[in-house]
């Protein structure tokens, strides 16, 4: 939950014309602001972060230089950069694949994408600093969306898995369930079980027969390198066009994979430690995991910790979908219920095959206080 604070966040233009009291202790970011001018405006305190101005006033003069001078603080724009650092809302995969074609990639996401690995180990300092910037924009906008008013369910699990395995089904089932009964599903952003989560959720403002339509739709293309993939995303849809809204948090890390398209809010990071302890951390009302590889295992263990410590003051559920891949293949289950015998959180670990009873665990346990 966003905590309180004096500051006053402006992050659109309208806003700033329609603030009626001094910018004093306001942070204007990112916005276009060329053709306005603030010459009767109290300015004390108020910070400016990569915004655009007209280079000079209507009398010759440096309009920052002016700006300064009237006790605001300016934070510059960084040139030469596909991305903006100082951006003050959440990204839509409509931003991000703006540009995109099948055979020729040219959205913004690929771009990003290109530039970030072309140093994506050794980063100069000023680009460096970009990306921490902008990581710290998408934190802030990410405040704004959890206002406190939802209650954030993350899915995790495979990102290979396909289109057409039993998990990735159970995964849409899974949200689907959860979005009908209030719940906002959090996902990776990514392809398999992340897209699965998304499109569950989407789904979420239709009948359950919805599922098996969407499904047949993207079945022509399973994985995320077939041809076809983005194309069947958008079949459906345009045939399911009035979806429930969810969460996307994917990173350029990882930024060979797509994007999917039914998360409504994306918060993509460069930084995946950031990217990875925020979605788990954000999902107060529980989080349920698939099957997946290390990456999934790595999750588990970070929630473990945040459960095992208290770190965010609640215990929260840790449900995992596929009885035999965490109790036989991977041992995880087993090995949790030991490890969590005696402490508060034991009560809050489940584990399942059907989605239906995953909801219904997560209803019957919501995150609890045991300070």
């Amino acid at each position: 939950m966003k905590s309180q604070s004096i500051v006053t966040e402006i992050e659109s233009v309208k806003e700033l014309l329609d603030q009626e009291h001094p910018l004093t202790s306001c942070v204007i970011q990112g916005l276009d602001l060329r053709g306005l001018t603030f010459s009767e405006v109290d300015l004390t305190g108020a910070v400016f972060m990569g915004c655009i101005f007209d280079e000079e006033t209507s009398d010759g003069k440096n309009l920052e230089c002016q700006l300064r001078d009237s006790g605001a603080l300016i934070f510059p724009a960084l040139p030469d950069l596909p991305y903006q650092p100082y951006r003050p809302q959440l990204y839509t995969w409509q931003e991000l694949l703006d540009g995109f074609k099948e055979d020729n990639d040219q959205s913004l996401d690929r771009r990003i994408y290109d530039h970030f690995s072309a140093s994506k180990n050794d980063a100069d300092i000023i680009e460096a600093l970009a990306q921490r910037i902008h990581d710290h924009a998408i934190d802030d906008a990410l405040n704004d969306l959890l206002d406190g008013s939802r209650k954030p369910v993350g899915i995790m699990g495979g990102h290979s898995a396909l289109r057409d395995d039993p998990f990735y089904r159970k995964v849409v089932e899974t949200a689907w369930g959860l979005s009908r009964a209030g719940y906002y599903v959090v996902s990776g952003g990514g392809p398999g079980i992340m897209e699965a989560a998304n499109l569950g959720a989407w789904l979420g403002a239709y009948d359950r027969d919805a599922i098996d339509r969407a499904l047949e739709i993207l079945a022509p293309s399973p994985h995320y390198t077939t041809p076809g993939f983005h194309a069947c995303a958008m079949q459906v849809l345009e045939a399911f066009p009035a979806g429930q809204e969810s969460l996307a948090v994917p990173t350029w890390f990882y930024g060979h994979e797509p994007s999917n398209v039914f998360g409504t809010h994306i918060a993509k990071y460069f930084s995946n430690s950031l990217r990875e302890d925020g979605l788990l951390a954000l999902a107060t009302s529980g989080v349920v995991y698939a099957p997946g590889s290390a990456g999934t295992m790595q999750e588990i263990f970070m929630d473990l910790c945040q459960n095992h410590y208290k770190t965010f003051d609640v215990v929260s559920p840790m449900v995992f979908l596929g009885q035999e891949h965490y109790t036989e293949k991977t041992g995880v289950w087993p090995m949790l219920q030991r490890f969590a015998k005696g402490r508060d959180y034991a009560a809050y670990l489940s584990i399942s095959d059907d989605p239906d009873a995953i909801v219904k665990f997560i209803q019957a346990h919501p995150p609890t206080d045991f300070s």
